[in-house]
């Protein structure tokens, strides 16, 4: 993979950090030619880092990668501290950021590594969750079997 396969960007844990990462997000994607893709990557990005600020509260790091049909955005924090999936009622307006990665990726993972953990997901073209989600193919808990 060569340099311009993979751009990163270093923030602090701080609520702006969000924005800016959901921003870089959106114009590495769009410079790639996946314009197509940047609304769910955004959203995606938005819930990760977010999740990230508030708990982990570390320094952050933003990896989007070019895949062969999409691409993955992966972010790294220094907290060893594990996902918590969270029980929500119809209303709630916080705690769905794991339901949006099973609904809206392609794929996601989480790693954890020495000095922290790394959450990853993949937006591909081709697919459309969005649509399903329109149509009740998925659920609130994610991809339907």
């Amino acid at each position: 993979m060569s340099g311009l396969d993979v751009r990163s960007l270093r923030l602090p844990s701080t609520a702006r950090s969000t924005m800016e990462a959901r921003h870089f997000v959106v114009e590495t994607v769009e410079s790639w030619g996946f314009a197509d893709l940047a609304d769910t990557a955004a959203l995606l990005t938005s819930e990760v880092v977010t999740n990230a600020v508030l708990h982990a509260r570390t320094e952050l790091l933003v990896d989007v990668r070019r895949v062969d049909a999409g691409v993955e955005v992966a972010v790294t924090d220094g907290s060893s501290r594990g996902l918590v999936r969270r029980q929500t009622t119809a209303d709630a307006t916080t705690g769905r950021g794991m339901g949006l990665l099973d609904v809206l990726a392609s794929d996601w993972s989480v790693t954890s590594r020495s000095d922290g953990k790394t959450v990853a997901f993949t937006v591909l073209e081709g697919a459309d969750p969005w649509a399903a989600w329109a149509d009740g193919e998925l659920g609130r808990e994610g991809r339907q079997a």
